[in-house]
């Protein structure tokens, strides 16, 4: 086999949205990547630079997490990849237990390794790390929406000590100064930390230019952890080294036309201004209820019939999004983990429906939403095409006429849903 034919790349990554997010930055630059969901039985796919082992482990309990983290992380070693990296979200979406700090000890100690860094900084989304501390846009991500999360609320900006009682081993910081200074600099400050007896460090970054300072001056590490902006810089330096050939063509997919729908299930900041905008534009949508659910009310049949009908005429939208206060009321009535159940099963049911029904292009808002819709369609890979905005890419499952688009909550633009389906980026 040739060193062409092998994987470059491992990345694990704790959902789905951020799989499709970091999978993105390495086909715009040239590598060749496949998402595959969960944990293959098989060999890796043929003629792919990178693999992304997309798992829904962000919110599970931190055993499980580490434990599928663990299953992902061999099946890609057995793949041949060179270098490992656990991608996570820009906004650092933890607890205070985890799941990013146990994940990621697992997964160094698993390769043997004692040193890595924490990097969730996405300068072209507004994520940038200044002293440790995370902002969101011009604000603090204790100050940002994600504070009202309803399953990983983020209060606290200074990510070493937010990731510091996750960890058993020492974290620290990789200031800014060193990072502007060069890739020089950078090493040696890494190899301070490593001697001071510090394990994970948290890396600043503010611009490309600081993240691509960090991929080159970590290359010689097995395990990166991050957001997917660490990505950028990587297929460079993979072909610098004679490890793959950049591709041009890597985010190239084939159109498949026909009918579309969108399905909402974050209640982000983002997504809840992304809804309102479709609504405003007088675009065909439907809202779900979990009150109605746990009820026991026919909504997903009621609301499947009128979508059958809708899409003929031009694309719908489906939507559970709610502002924060509706959603708190909702967890206080229903418990947040019902409720969230209760969308997840009922967006999933609708995806399966819309797609029996001709629906060939599904744009799908959250997380925890897109994990649910792609693991009730049975889809098992993903091919990543190209760049709705940064980090939203338009995919192809496998095998099938049927086109994703995995949003995180949190990105995109107001007009983000009509965007995506008026830019299907095909060939």
């Amino acid at each position: 086999m040739n060193r062409s034919d092998w994987t470059v790349l491992g990345v694990v990554a704790d959902d789905f949205t951020g799989a499709t997010d970091v999978a993105s930055m390495l086909v715009r630059s040239g590598m060749r990547t496949m998402q595959v969901i969960g944990v293959p039985e098989g060999p890796p796919p043929a003629g792919a630079d990178a693999v992304v082992v997309a798992l829904k482990s962000r919110t599970t309990p931190v055993d499980d997490a580490v434990r599928e983290s663990l299953a992902a992380l061999r099946w890609l070693r057995g793949a041949g990849a060179r270098q490992f990296y656990f991608k996570y979200c820009s906004t650092f979406d933890s607890t205070p237990r985890g799941n990013i700090g146990p994940v990621a000890e697992a997964m160094m100690s698993a390769l043997g390794t004692d040193f890595t860094i924490a990097c969730p900084a996405f300068p072209e989304n507004g994520r940038t790390i200044f002293r440790g501390h995370l902002f969101v846009g011009d604000q603090l991500l204790s100050d940002s929406g994600m504070r009202n999360h309803p399953l990983t609320p983020m209060t606290d900006a200074d990510l070493v000590r937010v990731l510091q009682p996750q960890c058993e081993g020492r974290v620290g910081l990789l200031r800014y100064d060193a990072v502007r200074a060069g890739v020089p600099a950078t090493r040696a400050r890494i190899a301070a930390l490593r001697a001071e007896g510090v394990r994970i460090a948290v890396a600043d970054a503010i611009d490309n230019d600081d993240l691509r300072v960090l991929a080159e001056a970590c290359a010689d590490l097995p395990l990166l952890t991050a957001g997917s902006g660490l990505a950028l810089g990587l297929p460079a330096l993979y072909a610098a080294q004679g490890w793959l050939r950049l591709d041009e063509h890597a985010a190239s997919l084939e159109t498949v036309g026909g009918a579309a729908a969108v399905l909402s299930g974050s209640c982000s900041t983002a997504t809840n201004a992304q809804v309102a905008a479709w609504e405003a534009a007088g675009r065909p949508m439907r809202r779900i209820d979990p009150r109605a659910l746990a009820r026991g009310e026919p909504v997903v049949d009621e609301v499947l019939q009128w979508a059958r009908a809708a899409v003929a005429q031009g694309a719908v939208l489906i939507s559970a999004t709610a502002a924060p206060e509706v959603l708190r009321a909702v967890q206080a009535e229903l418990g947040a983990a019902r409720a969230g159940e209760l969308v997840e099963q009922a967006l999933a049911r609708l995806a399966r429906g819309l797609v029996d029904a001709g629906v060939r292009r599904l744009v799908v808002a959250g997380g925890e939403t897109s994990g649910a819709v792609v693991q009730g369609l049975g889809v098992r890979a993903l091919r990543i095409g190209p760049a709705i905005c940064p980090g939203v890419p338009w995919t192809r499952a496998e095998g099938r006429m049927l086109k994703l688009a995995l949003k995180s909550g949190n990105f995109g633009a107001p007009t983000f849903f009509a965007d995506a389906l008026a830019h299907e980026g095909g060939r």
